[in-house]
């Protein structure tokens, strides 16, 4: 993704600037509800109901990156909330409800006006790796990289809270916090969730073009089909594309498992691409290449594959394979050196009332992690309050998988291994 500048210091020129990237931002999306009177995106899976055994699967989603505590250089940044009615936002993309004929978010827009502050929203985020080099050298000298929450995958917000590059929490300005999922409540790099809260929670499996695919997929080996050589895309992030590949090898993800068992999914996912299986490992952007037909089978994420569904006649179908996939969660963090701490609580606190997370739920289709959010989706789209890729039931939570926790020398091996194997 394009690095963008530093910002300025100044705070009046710096909103300016912000404000200026966001309009350009909302200019240039390719994506949107396509209709101004609808709020949700409808599912393409309609099964299961309720929330029963949620919370002991996601409990395990706190994984990836070792106990907290380690020190840092940094220094926490200077609050001028009080002062400077703003608050700036890094999230992945289509992660918030968005209306194209407006070219705004319904939920931020109700919250400037409840509050009187200005949420400067970037979609800047298409990786955890990316994005932690871009801003890594800055949150080690403890400066404020032009973010006040930044929403990152359970194992680089493992990272970023060892290295101290996190911000605790005041939990006094977030009461709604007490509306997360009891199962999200106290994860193991984050006991209590002093330092983050989970923003949205959701699967990676399998997506194909129904037109190319007509007899669907239920394996990762089914990618490798010599039909579809070059026109196969895996993700970027480690334990979603090496996570399936070794469930289809038999391993289970959350046990003790090692060098051997993760090796040996890595030399599959070498070969596919060195023999052109695999046309490109990429973030969030593989959605673009389906939608031109560059791709016509993927590794995916369960909430994108249903968002562009929305929009394009229901041209993908996506599904846990027989052997299971991955189950992650996403998290809200102020950076260390930012300087709207108590804005940035205020917003945090303001998405975590149901009736609102619901809004979001509706039109992101990722897991929702706040309580009483699936009552009040009645309100919003009753065809979503039994969809089982925002509130899961039973059957479809027994085929998630969470990644174990690594060490930090496991991480570190690992990721360079798997950046290596990738060409990134």
């Amino acid at each position: 993704m394009t690095r963008r500048p530093d910002l300025p210091a100044d705070p009046v020129i710096r909103a300016l600037v912000q404000q200026a990237r966001r309009e350009r931002s909302q200019r240039e999306r390719r994506f949107g509800p396509g209709d101004s009177g609808a709020v949700s995106r409808r599912s393409v899976l309609q099964l299961g109901a309720g929330m029963a055994g949620l919370a002991a699967v996601l409990t395990a989603c706190g994984t990836g990156g070792g106990a907290t505590g380690t020190s840092s250089s940094a220094v926490q940044g200077r609050d001028v909330s009080a002062t400077d009615k703003s608050v700036y936002w890094a999230n992945w993309t289509l992660y918030l409800d968005y209306d194209e004929e407006t070219q705004t978010y319904p939920t931020l827009e109700t919250f400037q006006e409840q509050t009187g502050i200005t949420v400067y929203y970037a979609e800047d985020i298409d990786d955890n790796d990316t994005y932690f080099g871009k801003v890594q050298g800055q949150l080690a000298r403890g400066q404020d990289i032009g973010q006040d929450i930044i929403t990152l995958t359970d194992w680089m917000t493992a990272r970023l809270i060892r290295l101290g590059y996190t911000q605790e929490f005041d939990r006094a300005n977030i009461p709604n916090a007490d509306n997360l999922l009891d199962g999200l409540k106290n994860v193991d790099f984050d006991p209590g969730r002093k330092n983050s809260l989970t923003w949205q929670s959701g699967f990676a499996g399998i997506a194909w073009a129904n037109d190319r695919v007509p007899a669907g997929m239920r394996s990762v080996s089914d990618l490798w089909n010599p039909e579809y050589r070059g026109r196969v895309e895996v993700l970027s992030e480690m334990r979603d594309t090496v996570g399936l590949i070794m469930l289809e090898q038999g391993v289970d993800l959350a046990g003790a498992w090692g060098d051997d068992e993760f090796y040996a999914a890595l030399a599959v996912l070498e070969e596919q691409i060195t023999n052109g299986q695999i046309r490109q490992v990429k973030g969030n952007s593989y959605k673009e290449d389906l939608i031109s037909g560059d791709a016509v089978a993927v590794i995916g994420w369960s909430g994108d594959i249903t968002q562009i569904n929305f929009e394009n006649d229901d041209r993908w179908s996506f599904a846990l394979p027989d052997a299971g996939g991955t189950i992650w969660s996403d998290n809200l963090m102020v950076p260390v050196g930012a300087t709207h701490k108590r804005n940035a609580e205020e917003l945090m606190n303001y998405y975590y009332d149901p009736a609102v997370a619901a809004q979001v739920a509706a039109w992101v289709n990722y897991i929702c992690p706040v309580k009483g959010a699936q009552e009040a989706m009645a309100e919003i789209d009753p065809e979503l309050v039994e969809n089982p890729l925002i509130f899961p039931d039973d059957a479809t939570l027994a085929k998630a998988h969470v990644f174990r926790t690594l060490t930090p020398e496991e991480e570190t091996r690992y990721n360079g291994d798997f950046l290596t194997a990738i060409g990134a």
